[in-house]
């Protein structure tokens, strides 16, 4: 995703200049736009080239190409659709709740998820089957988008949380494909933003039938920004609606009482580069206190399975992977999680749950899903993509943060230290997501009165 965001935020750079310079005409709106689709279309060539690239780690990224320049396949219209746009991983995750209301409110419809990337792509799959249909947005060109609405024909679009490209939503605003903007949030830092571009962004805003803001604070930034105040509303976030797998804790505790259940286990999940270094260097002062200590390692990202697992064997830990399907006999210090999918088990069978990407300055994952489990959460300082989440957990007393490998070393020993301390946290991260819950409930009657209603 970075280099879609280095085109975007390039071409949002060049339009502020010009901008600043010239009258801000109809002509002159035009002229941005067209100034924005030729700074991605010469870009092409090096989207397509990281495309290749990726392609050595994952091969599912030579596949399907048609799909990301709008061939996507087409739908049956039998059944009207819902598309709901979820750019990756974390955003699939909040479409659960949704995508289950949806199906139980429009019953005659049939749901379509688009994601940018194959690790998202692979999450639709897994979590839905073929009860929803799947595919890759196309880039962000009038052509492309264009040709992807003619073949999948939308009654009306989701998307998820704050991916605003600019031809996607003029081109659904022209062909008056009304558009949601679900779980969205905008930061203080992303508002003075957008704010130097104070008419684009206004007009970019105003496409959008409804925006389904996080809090009440992400409303007022939509509203400054310029957004119709009557489509903007409060709903609360959709990702505290975790649906566990079923039987996952029974599961789970199979898993405890194969590797003798009172052994300390500890999961690093969602990890990135330069993240399990630091682990492991903790993982050392803490087996010190507790020798039989598991540590556990979930990557982010399926093409860095083999560097993490050679990384613990060079680290001197007896390491075993997931995929060799053999029993974690007690002198295994490291199990490296190399599937897809498993994530809740591991957090299922863990003492302490660290979640990554935010030892290492990529803004830290979602908490929630081990506090839906009643674990306790340990997190690093780079939580920016997840701050308001974490502020209130941390707040609570249902998750820590820490700042240093040694700071990390020293909260997960004094944890496995105190059994109470660790229930208390885990008691109150349920507490905090039971009286947090109800978002995509409000969202429904929303889409309904803003959309359906609104169409009769």
């Amino acid at each position: 995703m970075f280099i879609f965001r280095l085109i975007y935020k390039t071409g949002v750079y060049a339009i502020i200049l010009a901008d600043l310079s010239l009258n801000k005409t109809r002509q002159t709106r035009s002229s941005l736009r067209i100034f924005y689709t030729v700074l991605f279309f010469i870009s092409l060539p090096f989207i397509l080239l990281r495309l290749i690239w990726r392609g050595f780690r994952a091969p599912a990224y030579w596949q399907r190409w048609p799909e990301r320049f709008g061939f996507s396949p087409t739908l049956s219209h039998h059944h009207p659709v819902i598309w709901i746009h979820a750019v990756s991983v974390g955003e699939v995750e909040a479409t659960r709740p949704l995508v289950k209301a949806l199906q139980q409110r429009f019953t005659k419809h049939h749901v379509l998820i688009t994601t940018m990337t194959v690790t998202g792509s692979d999450r639709v799959k897994h979590l839905y089957g073929e009860t929803v249909s799947h595919c890759y947005l196309p880039y962000d060109l009038p052509f492309m988008i264009q040709r992807f609405l003619d073949r999948i024909q939308p009654r009306f679009g989701i998307i998820m949380e704050t991916e605003l490209w600019p031809n996607l939503l003029i081109c659904c605003h022209n062909k008056k494909i009304p558009l949601v903007l679900a779980n969205a949030r905008m930061s203080e830092k992303s508002a003075t933003r957008y704010l130097r571009l104070a008419t684009f962004t206004k007009k970019v805003l105003s496409s959008l039938a409804l925006i389904a803001a996080q809090s009440e604070q992400d409303r007022q930034q939509f509203k400054r920004l310029g957004a119709d105040i009557k489509t903007i509303h409060a709903i609360g976030n959709l990702k505290y609606e975790i649906a566990l797998p079923n039987g996952i804790k029974e599961e789970a505790q199979m898993m405890r009482d194969m590797w003798n259940k009172d052994r300390p286990v500890w999961v690093a999940a969602s990890t990135h580069e330069g993240e399990e270094e630091l682990i492991l260097n903790a993982s050392r002062t803490v087996r010190a206190r507790f020798p039989d200590l598991l540590v556990i390692i979930v990557p982010r990202h399926p093409e860095r399975f083999d560097r993490v697992s050679a990384l613990s064997q060079r680290s001197g830990f007896n390491t075993l992977r997931r995929s060799e399907h053999r029993p974690c006999r007690s002198d295994i210090d490291v199990l490296v999680v190399d599937t897809m999918g498993e994530l809740p088990l591991f957090y299922s069978c863990c003492d302490i749950a660290f979640v990554g990407g935010s030892l290492v300055p990529v803004g830290g994952h979602n908490i929630l899903e081990p506090a839906a489990l009643g674990k306790t959460i340990v997190t690093g300082p780079h939580v920016f993509n997840f701050s308001e989440i974490t502020q209130q957990f941390i707040s609570a007393q249902a998750a820590v943060m820490v700042d240093s490998t040694q700071t990390l070393a020293d909260k997960v020993s004094e944890l496995l230290a105190n059994p109470q301390q660790r229930k208390d946290m885990g008691d109150a991260a349920l507490r905090l997501i039971a009286r947090s819950q109800g978002a995509s409930s409000r969202l429904i009657n929303l889409i309904n009165h803003h959309i359906i209603e609104h169409a009769n």
